[in-house]
């Protein structure tokens, strides 16, 4: 395989290079001009130019060099044009008809008496943008992931938290639809945690929070969808950034993206190195009581080291068959090598709380995974009001293989292996027609289809009466039509659409003989409302029906095998979860403040929730309690809270934003399993009422700071607030980092130290309580840490490429918006 991919990256690359040459220019035109402080006479750099195109209302431009110089390359047509810079007054230049080059000439800039308002708004790209149905997180400004991963980028995300497992929330759900610009991808990968920490934060541009999203998007996700935007050149010639982190614990990242972008041609890629060898622990104290009396304990402290070498590369061809149509091509190639190995000590009490037995659990485990996807767009542009059609067509072919050893005193050794397999297809086309002004309808359709097989071996069985290995093949087709409608009533901005998704499910269980096929259509409305009470208040409201669909490893019923008392596994009878989803929210510009608010409100029915129920298994001859947590369908949800953002631009060189989310969320369900007593030998029936209330709160506060010589200070502090459920509570999370930038080589390079969990804080901290927190059976404390502090230094080198280079031309992945 990786010699085919170098094969095909030499001719892509090839190929490219002839494509990439100027074959026409006579549809485009050349704005020019240089920028200068009207009192000192001085170039301003890094000033702002934003070209408005009149009739789409699409927005492009660029920035000044060091000279204050610019030239930008459009197509003709009628612009208005606004020259920029941080406490400068703007110049506005009239709506004109530019079908030649023009020289704007020298442009005069003097220095506001406001000092800094409006203006960074748009010479310096805000943290957050706010649309009728999204936010969006820019990632360029944020120190604090340089040389991270993208769970580092989500995790600093407003509204959206990863847990210590990796685990991805949005306001406090874990059902977020996670997209690669606007798409389902192999990125995310077999397992979506893990694959995560393997994409580059600097792959990414911008990260797209979707909380209400319109009809165009996969229904997926109750909570919403999280959409990853990466990084695509759009300034002409060529331009490349090289970036390198070193870190302790063990941490070191290579990145380069390259862009060679012609009038006909935009070639753009991505290659990246990432190892890092990262230690995590866990401690479990597991009591089983009788009465409320404890009769016996068990300790398990484990401690790990997680080694990855993983290499990755993207690369992309854009080539623009005529002024109005496009067609681009993409190859996604990753391959990671792991490699695990924990130790788990144990040690068993009595009811005097004496030692009864100890012993070590070693797990040395390998892995190997390997994924390409293959990528074709095609754009056409009937006319420059908006008129348009795009086509994709997207294969993705993903292999994963682990073999773990198990070595426990007193036990045979035991061999775990597992071999997965998945083939996914997407085929999707989009459709947008401008009704006049303020008017455009949209229809479209997307096909997803997956098929997986996975494999997993358990050699030895200890247990003659239970086999844990099992073979499990699975398929998910999904057809999706949808259309929308939106328009503009001066102030009222109105989005209305209807989806209609019919899936087909199969997962079958081989060696059980056990078939869980089903089928199923259902409809998805959406609206969005948008007023405009003034310039700088605002207010949308938005209603969707969302859906959740168990992934692969919540259904297949493989169990963890670090531990033989402690045991996670899938549940392949889960059906789908269905949600009502409303948010009502308002964004207000006060001077240098901006303050964003939200309350939102969903209704779940058949939620998926992990729950805990005990078995009692032969373990070495002797029956012992186990704990087996597991997801499965509980009847209700209902989830309501409050949530607001601020950004505070409170001079020139300090600038604050934070965030906070309040919510509550009511379950309601029966949870009923059968319980086998070896003792008497009989099957009991256990019925538990799981009903239950929590009230939790998130918070993250970030401080932005010039100092002395340039030198730029980043602090981030977020805390994730208790929570609880029917069967665990779960302790407030506290962590800190720190980040210091300085430019240097004439601002082409940038070095960013960065210190991730300052105060080593970052541990889930939890109580759980089986059957439930009225009547145990078994109570475990459990501290888990999945990576200690981290300590890294990145350095970026640009070539030709401004440090704050604003986007412009074509947007890649996600969408146009109707926004009025």
């Amino acid at each position: 395989m990786i010699k085919k991919f170098t094969l095909f990256i030499c001719c892509f690359f090839g190929i490219a290079t002839l494509f990439s040459q100027k074959l026409n220019t006579s549809n485009s035109v050349i704005i020019s001009g240089k920028v200068i402080d009207s009192k000192s006479k001085q170039p301003l750099e890094y000033a702002t130019i934003i070209i408005k195109n009149t009739i789409t209302q699409e927005i492009s431009g660029g920035v000044t060099n060091l000279d204050g110089f610019f030239s930008i390359e459009i197509p003709k047509a009628t612009y208005a044009i606004d020259i920029a810079f941080i406490s400068f007054q703007s110049v506005k230049f009239p709506e004109e008809s530019i079908i030649s080059n023009k020289d704007l000439g020298v442009i005069k800039l003097s220095e506001s008496t406001n000092g800094l308002d409006e203006i960074v708004i748009v010479a310096e790209k805000t943290t957050v943008d706010i649309r009728l149905d999204k936010r969006i997180y820019n990632v360029g400004k944020d120190m604090t992931v340089k040389g991270g991963t993208a769970s580092d980028v989500l995790d600093n995300v407003p509204s959206v938290n990863v847990d210590v497992e990796g685990n991805v929330s949005l306001r406090g759900n874990e059902n977020v639809r996670i997209l690669i610009d606007g798409k389902p991808s192999a990125l995310v990968g077999l397992s979506g945690a893990e694959a995560l920490r393997q994409l580059p934060a600097d792959a990414i541009e911008r990260v797209e929070v979707i909380t209400s999203p319109s009809a165009r998007y996969d229904a997926e996700g109750t909570a919403g969808i999280l959409n990853i935007i990466l990084r695509k050149g759009k300034a002409l010639g060529f331009n490349a950034s090289i970036n390198t982190t070193v870190g302790n614990p063990d941490q070191l990242q290579l990145a380069t993206n390259l862009n060679q972008r012609g009038i006909k041609t935009n070639l753009f890629s991505n290659f990246g190195y990432n190892y890092r060898n990262g230690p995590g622990n866990s401690y479990t104290d597991l009591r089983n009581l009788t009465n409320g009396v404890v009769t016996s304990s068990r300790i398990e402290d484990r401690q790990w080291a997680r080694k990855r070498n993983s290499f990755n590369a993207s690369m992309g061809l854009e080539y623009f068959l005529t002024k109005e149509s496009s067609i681009t091509g993409v190859v996604f190639y990753t391959h990671t090598k792991g490699g695990d190995l924990s130790e788990n000590n144990i040690q068993e009490f009595n009811a005097n709380n004496l030692i009864t037995d100890s012993a070590i659990r070693i797990q040395n485990e390998d892995s190997n995974d390997e994924t390409v996807q293959y990528s074709l767009n095609y754009t056409n542009k009937f006319n420059k009001n908006g008129h348009k059609l795009t086509l994709d067509l997207q294969y993705s072919d993903s292999k994963e293989d682990e073999e773990a050893i198990n070595i426990e005193t007193g036990f045979t050794d035991e061999t775990n292996i597992t071999n997965e397999s998945s083939k996914n297809t997407l085929l999707q086309a989009d459709y947008i027609l401008p009704i006049g002004e303020d008017a455009q309808f949209e229809a479209g359709y997307r096909g997803d289809f997956q098929d997986l097989t996975s494999d997993f071996l358990v050699t030895p069985v200890s247990d003659p009466n239970f086999d844990p290995s099992n073979n499990l093949e699975f398929g998910q087709n999904i057809h999706a039509f949808y259309t929308q409608y939106g328009n503009k009533f001066n102030k009222l901005s109105l989005l209305l659409g209807l989806r209609l998704e019919t899936t087909d499910v199969k997962v079958r269980l081989l060696n059980s003989n056990e078939n869980n096929d089903f089928s199923y259509t259902e409809l998805f409305p959406t609206v969005n409302i948008g007023y405009e009470a003034t310039e700088k208040q605002s207010f949308t409201l938005g209603y969707s029906r969302r859906i959740r669909r168990a992934r692969f490893w919540y259904l297949n019923p493989f169990e963890s095998r670090n531990s033989q008392n402690i045991i996670f596994k899938g549940n392949p009878a889960l059906i789908p979860t269905f949600t009502n989803s409303f948010d009502l929210g308002y964004l207000n510009r006060i001077g240098k403040l901006t303050l964003n608010s939200s309350i939102y409100y969903q209704h779940s029915t058949n939620n998926i929730s992990r729950v805990t129920r005990q078995e009692i298994r032969e373990i070495n001859g002797n029956d012992e309690s186990v704990l087996i947590r597991e997801p499965i369908n509980l009847a209700s949800e209902d989830r309501y809270g409050l949530e607001f953002t601020a950004n505070y631009n409170a001079t020139k060189i300090v600038k604050f934003d934070g965030s906070f989310n309040l919510f509550n969320s009511k379950t309601a369900g029966i949870y009923t399993y059968d319980f086998l007593d070896p003792t008497s030998n009989t099957t009991n029936t256990i019925t538990e009422d799981l009903s239950n209330s929590n009230t939790s709160w998130r918070a993250r506060f970030n401080a932005r700071v010039t100092l002395p010589y340039k030198i730029e200070w980043q602090t981030r502090l977020s805390y994730r607030g208790p929570s609880e459920s029917a069967q665990n509570v779960s302790e407030g999370i506290f962590s800190t980092n720190l980040a210091f930038s300085k430019d240097i080589l004439k601002e082409k390079g940038t070095l960013v130290l960065n210190i991730s969990d300052v105060f080593n804080s970052r541990k889930s901290n939890t109580v759980n309580y089986t059957p439930n927190r009225d009547a145990p059976t078994n109570i475990s404390d459990q501290t888990f840490q999945w990576r200690m502090r981290q300590i890294s230094l990145n350095f970026t080198y640009r070539f030709n490429q401004q440090k704050k280079q604003q986007n412009g031309g074509r947007e890649n992945g996600g969408g146009e918006e109707f926004e009025g």
